[in-house]
């Protein structure tokens, strides 16, 4: 069995090295492409007022790397504040960025789906007014975690530090896409993100994903892949190791989600 490892290149790679290091044969295929925002310059004013946020939210590993491209020479990640992350690669990134680990707030361990739900039981007894916080996203994005914060008395800011876009696929990764269409059973995909499962939609528009299996590290994703045609979607944590362990076990055992 082939899986396919649909995060954007950088991510995609790395996946895909550690899924190998597990025993799985993966390859990447990614199905995003990740580029500086259109305007960079609110990413720049939101480092002149470092001192000003309580905290602030990345949405991915991707939102953690454009937003500290353009970090100041002057600028210090104070004591004080804390940063968020609702996976394992963007907490990961904080820390590969000089975020110290003691600061950042992330999910349980063990938590069950890794997302802005998770992270609010961890935020929700703060006390937030008057406070400003600062999400630090793509050019759009989910609000589910915006509007706790606001009802919570926060004043909740967004910049768009990177933009998503079409990928451009090369001859190895139109050969797998290929190879995934000719023989859809031979094949697990695993989506991240719902965009991914829209842009394989368009790169392919007439294939056929009825018997084809896909995993998703989300309920939501899940929900569009199988609306995308696929058999069956079963829910992994984001995590590598996860993943193997799913695949290691029944899958009788595990979350599915079918039609």
């Amino acid at each position: 069995m082939q899986l396919i490892v649909t995060r954007p290149v950088a991510q995609a790679l790395r996946w895909v090295e550690q899924l190998r290091a597990l025993g799985l044969e993966a390859q990447a295929l990614p199905l995003i492409d990740i580029a500086p925002a259109s305007d960079v310059a609110p990413v720049v004013a939101a480092w002149q007022r470092l001192p000003d946020w309580r905290f602030i939210m990345f949405v991915s590993a991707n939102a953690v790397l454009h937003f500290f491209a353009l970090r100041p020479r002057d600028a210090h990640w104070r004591a004080s504040l804390r940063a968020g992350a609702t996976g394992p690669g963007t907490r990961a990134a904080l820390i590969d960025a000089g975020v110290p680990a003691a600061q950042i707030v992330a999910p349980d361990d063990g938590a069950a789906e890794l997302d802005s739900e998770a992270l609010w039981r961890r935020l929700a007894h703060d006390d937030w007014q008057g406070q400003h916080v600062l999400v630090v996203r793509g050019e759009d994005g989910r609000d589910w975690l915006a509007e706790r914060w606001r009802g919570a008395g926060a004043q909740v800011h967004f910049v768009a530090a990177y933009r998503r876009s079409m990928p451009r696929l090369d001859d190895d990764a139109q050969r797998l896409l290929a190879a995934a269409q000719r023989e859809p059973a031979q094949h697990l995909w695993l989506f991240s993100s719902s965009q991914a499962v829209a842009n394989l939609r368009e790169l392919a528009p007439q294939a056929d994903w009825s018997h084809a299996r896909a995993l998703a590290t989300h309920t939501r994703i899940a929900q569009t892949a199988l609306d995308a045609g696929f058999a069956a979607v079963s829910v992994i944590a984001p995590r590598p190791a996860d993943v193997a362990a799913f695949l290691a076990a029944d899958s009788s055992s595990r979350a599915v989600v079918r039609p």
